[in-house]
């Protein structure tokens, strides 16, 4: 299990490596660059001009001479001002150079500075993680206890009219992207001119005009069921759906093998035979699908939160890809990775536990 653990990290290193490398790369495009001098200076700013805003500021070397300084591995970049000091990567303001460090890339705790947000990345991604990890737990709180039961009703009856009702509704969700999907219920449950919202004032049976907000920024300073109810929902139902149908082909597959027939022809009663035998077995597929939901929260969030107006994770990644803010779409990058490497190797880990059988080598 150790050497298994230790050779996926390695692999894991270097995937990070290139994949921040690609993105690296993409960012730091010529046009980028001009569009970020221009937008940090002046917009009338000649070529020349562009061309020394970029080399005073540590965007004329070589790629990867930048991608080393960006990732810590380099000593960073110091240039000399017109009036004698030095300035550079590592040369905070006010930091006497002498006892500047030589090394400052992500490595070291510095992502740079956001042009869009005023502040360091750092700052940036601390708040907006943590708005999108409060979402992203509720959404896994509701959707997994909530798929694995759809699926396994459905498996568990296979053909009955439990599961095509149940089939047709994960089908359903499924194929309903979050943007039709948050559309939807911000009609039927948020706007005072359709859906159920009128209906329920005129009874006065609630005291706004509408009984759920048609965004969630309130939620960034407090987190209400009101205010917290339509994006969840968004985000639940498409991955309900998708859990819940690989829940079902997973159970039908197990409810079939020899060793449920034999259990069944002991005497053992049918709640026990899913409890003790069916679930453990048919949920290692699932499992795999559950691990994969973090990295698609993670992603999937953008939408969700640019609909509702939830600054989190995804509204800030919309935010510094519109305002070319490099820094912080590098940060953003390096973020997501990380949770799509670290949860492949948490699902490869917990197949052993859930199925010993399975051989690591």
């Amino acid at each position: 299990m150790l050497y298994f653990v230790l050779r996926r990290i390695g692999v894991m290193v270097l995937t990070a490596i290139a994949l921040t490398f690609i993105v690296f790369y993409m960012t730091n495009l010529p046009p980028n660059l001009e569009k970020l001098a221009k937008s940090e200076a002046s917009v009338r700013m000649a070529d020349d001009a562009v061309a020394s805003w970029l080399e005073n500021n540590g965007y004329g070397g070589p790629v990867l001479v930048r991608y080393g300084e960006w990732l810590g591995v380099m000593p960073g970049w110091t240039r000399e001002g017109e009036d004698g000091t030095l300035r550079g990567r590592c040369i905070a303001n006010g930091t006497d150079p002498a006892t500047a460090p030589r090394f400052c890339g992500i490595l070291q705790g510095n992502w740079g500075f956001s042009t869009v947000f005023k502040q360091p990345v750092t700052e940036v991604l601390a708040r907006s993680l943590g708005a999108t990890g409060w979402l992203m737990l509720w959404v896994m709180i509701v959707m997994v206890p909530s798929s694995l039961l759809l699926g396994v009703l459905s498996g568990m009856r296979e053909g009955s009219r439990t599961d095509r009702v149940l089939s047709t509704f994960a089908i359903t969700t499924t194929a309903t992207p979050e943007y039709v999907s948050g559309v939807i219920l911000i009609a039927l449950l948020a706007s005072a001119t359709a859906g159920i919202s009128p209906i329920l004032a005129e009874a006065g049976w609630i005291s706004g005009k509408t009984l759920f907000p048609g965004t969630a920024t309130s939620a960034m300073d407090d987190i209400t069921f009101w205010n917290f109810f339509l994006p969840v929902m968004t985000i639940a139902l498409y991955g309900i759906g998708y859990i819940a149908r690989m829940t079902r082909a997973s159970m039908t597959e197990v409810m079939t093998q020899q060793y449920i027939r034999t259990a069944r022809l002991k005497g053992v009663s049918f709640r026990q035979v899913v409890m003790k035998h069916a679930l453990r077995n048919a949920l290692i597929a699932p499992f795999t699908v559950i691990m994969l939901q973090f990295p698609w929260l993670l992603n999937g969030v953008v939408i969700v939160e640019t609909l509702f107006n939830y600054k989190g994770f995804g509204w800030t990644l919309v935010q510094a890809a519109g305002n070319n803010d490099i820094d912080t779409l590098l940060a953003c990058s390096v973020v997501a990775v990380f949770v799509v490497l670290v949860t492949q190797l948490i699902s490869d880990i917990g197949y052993v536990f859930l199925n010993p059988r399975i051989r690591l080598a």
